[in-house]
C-alpha cells in the first residue's frame, strides 16, 4: 500500500475510534468499565513497542536507534507530568485527584498531547512497514481513552455538541503528528530519521503503559484480576502472532 494511502487510512481508522469512544458515552448513561480492555490495550502497546517497532528500529538504525528509547520514556513522562497537569483516568469523585470544572481542558490537552506522538510513531511505522501493528496499539489505546475523556466533559456538564467537537480535535492529533513527522523527514533528509524516530515512539508506548494503562488497571482491577492478566497476554500473544506472520521490509 502507498505511504500516503496507508498513513490516511490509519489515521481515519483512529479517528473513528476515537469518535466510537465518545459517542458510547454520549449515548448511555451507565458508567462504561474499562479495566479489562486497558489490560489488552497495555498488551497490545508493550507487543507493539517490544516485538515490531524496537527490531525494525535496530534493523534501520542500529544500536544507537535505542539511546532513543529512554529518551522518550523520558520526554512523555517530562511533559505529562511537569508539564500539563497529569490527566488521570479517573471519575469526577475521585478522592486522590482534585477535579474541578478545568479538568475537562486539561484532559483534552494531556491525552491531545499524547496522541500528537501517537501520530509521529504512525507516521514513522509506516514508512519502517509496521505501520499495521502500530494502528493496532494506538486504536487500542485511543478508544478507552476517548471513552475517558468523553465521560470527564460529560461528568461537567459539557453539551453533547462539545463533547463530540472535543472528541474530533482529539483524534485529529493523529494525521497532524505524521504530518510533522513527515515535514521533518522531508526538510532533514535524514536517512535514519524513520528508525530512530519509531524507537523513540517505543519509548512513549512503553511510558503510557506503564504509568498510566497498568496503574489503572492494578487500582480498578482488583475483583478480576485473572480476566485482567489473561487480557494482557492476551495483547502482548496477539502482538507476538503478528510479528511472525507479518512481512517487513528488509527481512
Amino acid at each position: 500500500m502507498p505511504f500516503a494511502v496507508a498513513l490516511s487510512s490509519y489515521s481515519l481508522i483512529i479517528l473513528l475510534g476515537a469518535v466510537v469512544g465518545a459517542l458510547a458515552v454520549v449515548l448511555t448513561r451507565a458508567p462504561t468499565k474499562l479495566v479489562t480492555f486497558l489490560a489488552f490495550a497495555a498488551g497490545v502497546m508493550f507487543g507493539a513497542a517490544f516485538f515490531h517497532m524496537l527490531p525494525e528500529a535496530y534493523h534501520g538504525g542500529g544500536f544507537w536507534a535505542f539511546a532513543l528509547v529512554p529518551a522518550g520514556f523520558v520526554f512523555l513522562m517530562v511533559l505529562e507530568r511537569y508539564v500539563l497537569t497529569h490527566a488521570c483516568e479517573e471519575p469526577p469523585e475521585c478522592k486522590e485527584h482534585v477535579h474541578g470544572r478545568t479538568l475537562g481542558l486539561t484532559a483534552f490537552l494531556g491525552l491531545s498531547a499524547h496522541t500528537l506522538f501517537d501520530g509521529i510513531a504512525l507516521g514513522s511505522a509506516v514508512k519502517e512497514g509496521v505501520g499495521l501493528m502500530a494502528l493496532l496499539a494506538i486504536t487500542s489505546h485511543k478508544v478507552p481513552s476517548s471513552l475517558s475523556l468523553a465521560s470527564i466533559l460529560k461528568a461537567e456538564g459539557k453539551s453533547s455538541r462539545s463533547i463530540l467537537g472535543l472528541s474530533v480535535v482529539y483524534g485529529l492529533m493523529v494525521p497532524v503528528g505524521a504530518l510533522l513527522y513527515i515535514a521533518f523527514d522531508t526538510v532533514l533528509r535524514f536517512e535514519a530519521l524513520a528508525p530512530r524516530a519509531l524507537a523513540f515512539s517505543a519509548g512513549t508506548f512503553l511510558y503510557v503503559s506503564v504509568s498510566d494503562l497498568l496503574p489503572h488497571v492494578n487500582r480498578h482491577g482488583k475483583d478480576n484480576r485473572g480476566r485482567n492478566l489473561v487480557a494482557l497476554a492476551a495483547g502482548l500473544l496477539l502482538m507476538l502472532a503478528l510479528s511472525q506472520v507479518a512481512e517487513f521490509p528488509g527481512h
